[in-house]
């Protein structure tokens, strides 16, 4: 021991007031270490749907996973109390994810760099719920903080889903190469900014909300 807090002390609290019912046979709570491997699938299984032609396909299919995994492993490796990492889980498999780096930007406040669903459970209020757990820990770190995340611009489907939660499209930019390196993408793909000034209103029901 070293006099520190405790681990579960030191991570940011997920909110329990934030989202109303929770789906069927879900359970949200934080990530841990052993789940490096598990958050590396999905995210991996997301690109490949969501980013081919953003991203080359050879880099999706073959070193996706490999260049996910060290990210992962050293993200959930231990505390930080500059991060929130929350999962969904269905009968011990993890169906949904939300990463959040909090107060990453001056302007823009904390940084959603990443909402992800398992395929076949979206449009059922996973991705709403998670969006609302991330703005209770960033509300909880700093009340006046902003949060926004960044999508490509060929999924449409995305963006729908954060403008129907209030998300407002605040700058296009081009998309940077994974690990820098220009030869995993095709062209130049560009990124939106979309932004929450108030990330309270993302603990509101949204009468006709687009459900993910």
């Amino acid at each position: 021991m070293t006099g520190s807090e405790p681990e579960a002390a030191q991570r940011p609290k997920i909110g329990t007031r934030t989202a109303g019912p929770v789906p069927d046979g879900l359970r949200f709570r934080d990530a841990r270490p052993d789940d490096a491997r598990a958050v590396t699938a999905l995210h991996a299984d997301s690109w490949r749907r969501h980013y081919r032609g953003a991203f080359s396909d050879a880099f999706l299919d073959h070193d996706a996973a490999g260049y996910l995994l060290p990210l992962w492993t050293e993200r959930l490796a231990g505390p930080d109390p500059q991060a929130c990492a929350v999962l969904a889980e269905r009968g011990g498999t993890i169906v949904g994810l939300a990463y959040t780096i909090l107060e990453h930007d001056v302007s823009w406040g904390a940084f959603l760099d990443n909402l992800h669903v398992v395929h076949g459970l979206k449009r059922q209020g996973i991705g709403t719920r998670l969006l609302a757990l991330t703005a209770q820990a960033v509300l909880d770190r700093s009340p006046s903080s902003g949060l926004y995340l960044w999508v490509l611009e060929q999924n449409a489907d995305a963006r729908a889903f954060y403008a129907a939660r209030g998300g407002v499209c605040a700058e296009r930019s081009a998309t940077p190469a994974p690990g820098g390196d220009p030869a995993r993408l095709n062209g130049r793909p560009v990124g939106l900014r979309y932004t929450w000034r108030d990330p309270s209103q993302l603990l509101r029901p949204r009468p006709g909300r687009t459900r993910r």
